[in-house]
């Protein structure tokens, strides 16, 4: 079951046809598009600009260009493609945007006070944190194959659309991935993050 219908019970089919829908200018086709991909932009966006404070920011704004460009989507691939890859672009030009600015000042480390403040009985809460972590050292490129394949579960097209790359450098950076994760799970070898 992919993501979109875990948490609004619609496909990817329906999804695509409500943004053609929005794009021919149905102005209520847009409302379904937004819910049934929120949870995912939102998942991605967050792993992708590894700052939780202007993740939900990026959110909005990418939200904000799809509706401002949903007029140019004609279904060549899936609508979830499409607002992902609107996703990614936001990211980077905020990362572009941050790059360019000088920093004022450090900041306290509040993610790990975030995380602290967390409730801990919650069931898988600990492997969550612990597997974030692990994802998190990935190298960037193969952190991004894995999160949009693995854990967004889009097909590997999709992500290679979603990425401008190659399916086959999808599928190569997802084991590269796999492998990573496991030589980090195993207390007897140290992670190899070499490209």
């Amino acid at each position: 079951m992919l993501p979109a219908q875990k948490h609004t019970g619609a496909t990817e089919d329906d999804v695509t046809t409500w943004a053609l829908g929005a794009a021919a200018g149905d102005a209520d086709a847009f409302g379904h598009v937004f819910r049934a991909l929120h949870h995912d932009v939102r998942r991605y966006v967050s792993v992708l600009a590894d700052d939780a404070q202007v993740a939900d920011d990026l959110v909005q704004e990418t939200f904000l260009r799809a509706v401002s460009t949903v007029h140019l989507f004609q279904g060549r691939g899936s609508a979830r493609a499409w607002l992902l890859t609107i996703a990614r672009r936001t990211v980077v030009d905020n990362l572009r945007r941050a790059a360019s600015r000088p920093r004022l000042a450090d900041t306290p480390d509040w993610q790990f006070v975030a995380e602290c403040s967390q409730p801990r009985d919650l069931p898988g809460f600990d492997e969550g944190i612990a597997l974030m972590a692990l994802v998190d050292a990935l190298p960037d490129d193969r952190r991004q194959a894995f999160v949009l394949t693995q854990l967004l579960d889009m097909p590997y097209d999709d992500a290679a659309r979603t990425t401008a790359c190659p399916v086959g450098t999808i599928r190569s950076r997802v084991s590269r991935a796999r492998t990573t994760l496991c030589a980090m799970l195993d207390d007897r070898t140290e992670p190899a993050l070499s490209r």
